[in-house]
């Protein structure tokens, strides 16, 4: 009986696994953003965002990383700098270690990580969901993110050049907020969110044909919490 027990488990397990990953219906976004910042993540709104984020239980890095007893001594800016530095960099070693597929691009700015998703390599060709190679790999992000979480992410959605500005920003901010509600999702706390669309600025390639496949993207921008 046990035995057979466990067989139904597994084959639930395994049956689960198999199932795509759907978006929610639109109507419920809200509920799933509440707490999110739909604003760039400058160093105020940092700022502003902190308290929140630490009455949700976040901590800052600070916190999260045990200080040795050499951190007690010489210049503490320097320590602190290093510090964030040491855990921005393991965090982006798990990110370039697990991302090395086809559409996916882990940089460093400074003490921030980014990580550009190009919009081909998370959704469908042609409709607005995230396509079963897109759930595999937001799925590991969220699985990176959970454990580097003393950080503030910018989910920001960029599209190629459009006639209409107004259809670029709610196309780029559809792409950003259904990553964001993907990650929600999956264990990533509002708190630490901001999120914008911002069009069509910003590109990184021409607008050509192949140009405009890399500039509809999603870029998440992980910074340290201080």
């Amino acid at each position: 009986m046990q035995k057979f027990l466990s067989a139904i488990f597994i084959t639930c397990l395994m049956v689960a696994g198999c199932v795509a990953y759907k978006s929610p219906e639109r109507s419920t976004w809200s509920n799933y953003l509440r707490g999110a910042s739909f604003t760039d993540m400058t160093e105020s709104a940092r700022t502003a965002k902190k308290p929140i984020f630490q009455g949700s239980g976040g901590k800052t890095v600070s916190e999260t990383i045990e200080q040795s007893a050499e951190m007690e001594y010489g210049d503490h800016t320097q320590n602190e700098t290093a510090m964030y530095i040491g855990y921005m960099s393991e965090l982006e070693t798990a990110l370039y270690d697990t991302l090395r597929r086809p559409g996916l691009s882990v940089q460093r700015a400074g003490t921030d990580v980014l990580v550009i998703l190009v919009r081909d390599a998370i959704m469908e060709l042609n409709a607005p969901e995230i396509s079963a190679d897109g759930d595999d790999n937001l799925s590991m992000i969220a699985k990176i993110l959970r454990k580097y979480n003393a950080t503030f992410i910018e989910i920001a959605g960029y599209t190629d050049s459009m006639r209409d500005a107004n259809a670029a920003r709610a196309f780029s901010l559809d792409m950003a907020e259904r990553v964001a509600v993907y990650l929600t999702q999956h264990g990533i706390k509002t708190s630490r969110m901001f999120i914008v669309g911002r069009g069509a600025a910003r590109p990184i390639a021409a607008q050509d044909e192949w140009g405009r496949l890399a500039n509809r993207r999603v870029e998440i921008r992980i910074s340290p919490v201080r």
